[in-house]
């Protein structure tokens, strides 16, 4: 990756993006050498216009963002960075310095948690216990909470039947850790079945 730090004085913008929900978090700016010290520790580090110097974020409150990815756009003299941040990223408390954060790809930080609670063997979790129980109890909890909202689908009561989506969605999520799949694979399905057919 080559990133062309000529065109803007030295200075390339820097999108950060949420890697599980994809919210743009925030647009900084960087300069070679904040570019390396990002890539060589694996937290954002950017150039302060208004304070003249090298400043990674979080330094002061431990709201890192910790790098995932990084990507450059076609002209290499923009950059993409993936991150898991922690805690709020604007210094207003906002989880984004374009607004709160929304339940728009919550699904992706939510699988993120249950992957996190299985791999970090959490006692106390309800997703781990239900987890080590294996396939057979897994599959079976997805297939009572699909009956359970076909039941609520009857009925008129939308509250009833969302908390039932959630549930099916939620547990659907552990099964899919279970057997070694994620929400991606199954997009990268949908979306093939999608596609016009090559000629």
């Amino acid at each position: 990756m080559n990133i062309d730090f000529t065109k803007g004085n030295g200075l390339v913008p820097v999108v950060i993006q949420n890697i599980n929900t994809l919210q743009v978090l925030m647009v900084g700016y960087m300069n070679e050498e904040a570019f390396k010290k990002t890539k060589r520790e694996k937290k954002v580090t950017f150039f302060s216009r208004s304070k003249n110097r090298l400043w990674t974020k979080g330094e002061t409150s431990g709201n890192y963002l910790y790098v995932e990815e990084i990507l450059s756009d076609c002209d290499n003299d923009s950059i993409l960075i993936k991150v898991n941040p922690v805690g709020p990223v604007c210094h207003t408390g906002s989880t984004a310095c374009f607004g709160d954060e929304t339940a728009k790809g919550f699904i992706y930080e939510l699988e993120h948690i249950i992957y996190q609670r299985i791999e970090n063997n959490i006692d106390e979790s309800y997703t781990n216990k239900l987890y080590k129980k294996g396939i057979n109890k897994v599959a079976q909890k997805v297939g009572e909470e699909a009956v359970e909202l076909i039941i609520e689908a009857k009925d008129n009561n939308i509250d009833l039947f969302r908390n039932e989506a959630a549930d099916l969605l939620y547990h659907l999520l552990i099964l899919l850790k279970a057997k070694g799949v994620n929400l991606q694979n199954i997009e990268e399905v949908l979306k093939k079945r999608h596609d016009p057919p090559t000629p």
